[in-house]
């Protein structure tokens, strides 16, 4: 087991800062949180971001508090107020890119890098390929062909003062010193940089940014000057008290991952850090990282799949295919939809950072007799080839260091099979190239340094994009298993398998984050409990479907028809705004937003770069009549059938996130049932009141249960983080008789048994809990901490499940 990190919180709580939601309003939320039962406040991005931004992971100074959340003053207030009731703060940092604001003033460092070219003292802050372009930065801005918006450059001074500038639109850039008095087209040729039709970023970008995002650069925090300069800031609020612990954004950007956490764990003292470390299927966090875990994608994908029916899933991805008519790779079959979007994403949307791995492998070979004859072409084609075939974000090679047996069977695999691309076997050679590059093995020169971290960065990048951002939303048969982390070819998880990882985490990462909601989720936890119940009725979701289609043919596609009945379903029946309330128009304005995304990203018919606006207004249309209108009351039998299923998923799913090893992390508003779509959707300003509260809980429903839970667990955490720390144990139980598979229990320390029950509608259709027992651990009595009840020995699950779908029990 890993040594305890410092000050690691018992359970965390995610505020979404914006200026709609600054310092100030966490301040006074602070009281209703502390009586919560978390330890600690976890603050999305505070350093100065983009004016407006409601994520602020656009940062611009990095040595700066962002002022539109109440600066510096705002944030050391908050700390003090929360430390007054209990409360630490942890706060999210974004390492690997900085914007590209408009004006470019916003962001020092870069300014100077646009005014003063490669001399610039701050050149070394970004990924920029000097090599390309003459020399120049290209800056995709323009809103069309530059020959068509020459007109719309104008020199003018700054309103400091401070000398003259080149603006267009929104956009001020620097002037190279000397060329101000310059003849426009003369001007535009001295500098720098080249304004660009934004459409050439696809093709023509020299520099590195997050995923396909050209508004944000990526920024080189493996050289030691720029690590100091970006993380001083935070160090500074560490050392001060100010802040306790970190949330990494994104650390398969960098090019180095492990190295930049020893430096960051030995800047901080090694306080608890956890990353958004997306783990695939069978991927184990590398050992060799100095943090306590990830932030929990691999625990919501566990805590997810324990709650779907495995052959209602199969089943429902038969109705899906055989309503939607979809080819497999176009999402009909996951597997073959995954390496589709791959190819596209690589060769189209990747195509700059693609080219550029293609022009240093050239060099490498060039530099090479023995690989001099390896043709560009041949390279593209194994490059191409093995980054579509990797299952997982990235390796983590790095020239001169040993190669992780993981990492190299993980590339020789891609290698192999990406040479049946050739026809030639000499040719297929280029396989291996790419291969030994990408790990490192050709040497340790400029080039190869480059081309492995290139690749890594790369490689993770298209796998964000073609799984989460493309592949999700084309294979949609069951919406709850196309999450972040999530695994939609096999999205059910057994029993077995959630102890198995239960037991893993309490042995290596003891004090790693977990989640359930996040700002990122592409639905709330408690919409994904309402479609997995789906996963219990598959014939009858696909009969209403056929129903529907024939009573309701004005829809655009199957496809668009299916997602969006499915989210409908997933909001619930009050409509459900992000805090819970009811509000039809609203709900419709949601779902509308919600599924129009979904088929921009799916790019099927139409996607957000080239909009087919026909077809938008035709699924506007479509649910704004359909899932939104009249119709949606078809509905209405299916969700009273199933409410006994979402019942016990939601509160199942919140009991076992708060009892199982790690820290949770709770989203804001997620105490209650919490309805929220992608984002913008799941970022909108929460509402906290602990009157409130105390109504809600006094109401009775399902909202007013969870938050009983969920208060009642956090508190025990609090009270007793003994039973659930890195000291603590972690013991499957199994329940005895004909529904044992329909519960899921374990106990921890000893001292407090979590219990919990699964596929309701299966259960009541095979007979009830009937006579299946659970044997609580060691001698004496246990009591129900959320309804009272108590028990001892042998206890029937009927009587321990009688009035919740699940119990905590507590010795004594």
């Amino acid at each position: 087991m890993r040594p305890p990190h410092r000050t690691a919180p018992t359970a965390t709580y995610r505020l979404q800062l914006q200026p709609a939601f600054p310092f100030r309003a966490a301040e006074e939320a602070v009281p209703y949180l502390a009586s919560l039962g978390v330890s600690h406040l976890h603050l999305s991005p505070v350093l100065e971001a983009v004016p407006g931004s409601t994520h602020g992971y656009d940062v611009t100074d990095h040595s700066a508090v962002r002022a539109e959340l109440g600066g510096e003053e705002g944030l050391r207030s908050l700390s003090r107020t929360a430390r007054e009731h209990g409360l630490g703060l942890v706060i999210d940092i974004v390492p690997n890119h900085m914007a590209v604001p408009a004006p470019a003033t916003l962001n020092g460092p870069l300014w100077e890098v646009l005014r003063d070219g490669p001399a610039s003292r701050h050149a070394r802050w970004f990924d920029i390929d000097w090599a390309e372009h003459g020399g120049k930065v290209l800056l995709p801005v323009l809103a069309g062909p530059l020959g068509a918006e020459l007109r719309h450059f104008t020199v003018a001074d700054r309103a400091d003062g401070s000398g003259p500038v080149l603006r267009y639109g929104d956009h001020a850039f620097p002037l190279r010193p000397g060329t101000e008095r310059l003849p426009l087209p003369e001007l535009l040729d001295a500098q720098w940089y080249r304004p660009a039709w934004w459409r050439l970023a696809r093709t023509e970008l020299n520099y590195r940014r997050f995923f396909t995002v050209s508004e944000l650069i990526a920024v080189r925090v493996e050289d030691p000057e720029v690590f100091a300069a970006t993380h001083g800031k935070v160090v500074q609020l560490l050392r001060e008290g100010v802040v306790d612990g970190l949330r990494v954004d994104h650390p398969d950007g960098l090019a180095d991952p492990a190295g930049y956490l020893r430096r960051l764990a030995e800047a901080t003292d090694g306080r608890w850090t956890v990353v958004e470390k997306v783990l695939g299927a069978g991927e184990q966090l590398p050992a060799d990282w100095p943090v306590a875990g990830t932030t929990g994608y691999d625990a919501l994908r566990r805590l997810d799949g324990l709650f779907l029916d495995p052959e209602g899933a199969g089943a429902l991805g038969a109705r899906y295919r055989d309503f939607t008519g979809l080819p497999p790779d176009r999402g009909g079959d996951w597997p073959a939809t995954v390496r589709r979007a791959a190819y596209r994403v690589i060769t189209h949307e990747l195509a700059a950072e693609s080219e550029r791995l293609v022009r240093t492998a050239g060099r490498i070979c060039e530099s090479s007799h023995r690989l001099r004859d390896t043709a560009p072409w041949a390279l593209r084609t194994a490059l191409h080839e093995i980054l579509v075939r990797l299952p997982v974000y990235r390796p983590y090679a790095v020239p001169g260091r040993p190669v992780a047996p993981v990492d190299a069977a993980l590339l020789d695999q891609a290698a192999q099979d990406a040479r049946g691309a050739f026809a030639v076997p000499e040719e297929a050679a280029a396989a291996e190239v790419v291969r030994d590059a990408a790990l490192g093995r050709l040497g340790q020169g400029p080039d190869h340094r480059d081309f492995c971290a290139r690749f890594a960065q790369t490689a993770s990048a298209l796998r964000a994009k073609s799984v989460e951002d493309t592949a999700f939303y084309r294979h949609a048969p069951l919406l709850s298993a196309t999450e972040v982390g999530g695994d939609p070819g096999r999205p059910a998880v057994s029993p077995e398998d959630f102890h198995a990882y239960c037991a893993r985490l309490q042995r290596d990462w003891p004090a790693t984050g977990t989640v359930l909601s996040t700002h990122d989720t592409k639905r709330s936890a408690d919409v994904r409990a309402r479609i997995a119940a789906l996963s219990e009725c598959p014939e009858e979701w696909g009969d209403l479907m056929e129903r529907l289609a024939a009573a309701e043919p004005g829809a655009p596609d199957p496809h668009a028809a299916w997602l969006a009945w499915q989210t409908a379903f997933g909001l619930g029946p009050a409509g459900g705004s992000a805090n819970g309330s009811a509000d039809g128009p609203a709900e419709a304005s949601r779902i509308i937003a919600a599924v129009l995304k979904s088929v921009r990203e799916a790019g099927l018919r139409t996607t957000w770069t080239e909009p087919d606006a026909p077809y938008e207004a035709a699924v506007e249309a479509f649910v704004a009549g359909g899932p939104c209108g009249a119709a949606r009351a078809a509905l209405a039998p299916l969700e009273e059938a199933l409410r006994p299923s979402v019942r016990a998923n939601t509160l199942g799913a919140a009991l076992l996130h708060l009892t199982m090893p790690g820290v949770p992390d709770l989203y804001m508003g997620t105490e209650r049932t919490y309805a929220a779509l992608v984002d913008p959707d799941n970022r909108r300003p929460p509402v906290f009141s602990e009157a409130g509260a105390e109504a809600e809980a006094g109401a009775g429903g399902l909202s007013a249960e969870k938050l009983h839970l969920t208060r009642t667990v956090l508190r025990l955490r609090r009270e007793r983080p003994e039973w659930f720390g890195a000291g603590a144990s972690y013991e499957p139980l199994a329940a005895d008789g004909p529904a044992a598979g329909h519960c899921v229990a374990f106990a921890r320390s000893g001292e407090v048994v979590t219990v919990v029950s699964r596929l309701q509608r299966r259960l009541a259709r095979s007979g009830g809990l009937r006579e299946t027992v659970l044997a609580l651990p060691g001698g004496g009595g246990w009591r129900d901490v959320l309804t009272g009840a108590s028990f001892e020995g042998r206890a029937l699950l009927a009587e321990l499940l009688e009035r919740l779908p699940v119990a905590l029990l507590v010795r004594g």
